[in-house]
């Protein structure tokens, strides 16, 4: 079955949010630093390093996506698996700065 003008927009358009999200999202990331650490202290890598840190960060992004469709499956709605993703972010960051107030 193909897909007309809307479906390729659509998809289009799927494509574009995931990318701005995840490339948003990792700026600055800890997986960011360590390739810059990798770099840093290992000249003439920065091609392994590189094929190393994309392949690791698609094989974690194919683990959530496959991960993500199976919640969705047994939870059946996208709102409560947004309302449980935003209350665990909420608390891991209130325990984040529990931690960092203690020290």
């Amino acid at each position: 079955m193909r897909r007309g003008w809307s479906g390729s927009y659509k998809m289009l358009n799927l494509f574009a949010k995931t990318f701005a999200l995840v490339f948003l999202a990792e700026l600055g990331d800890k997986t960011q630093l360590a390739a810059l650490t990798l770099a840093a202290s290992s000249p003439g890598g920065k091609w392994a390093i590189f094929l190393g840190s994309a392949l690791a960060l698609a094989v974690t992004s194919l683990i959530a996506v496959f991960a993500g469709d199976a919640i969705t499956r047994l939870c059946g709605s996208g709102r409560t698996i947004r309302a449980a993703s935003g209350i665990l972010f909420i608390l891991v960051g209130v325990i984040t700065l529990i931690s960092a107030l203690r020290r």
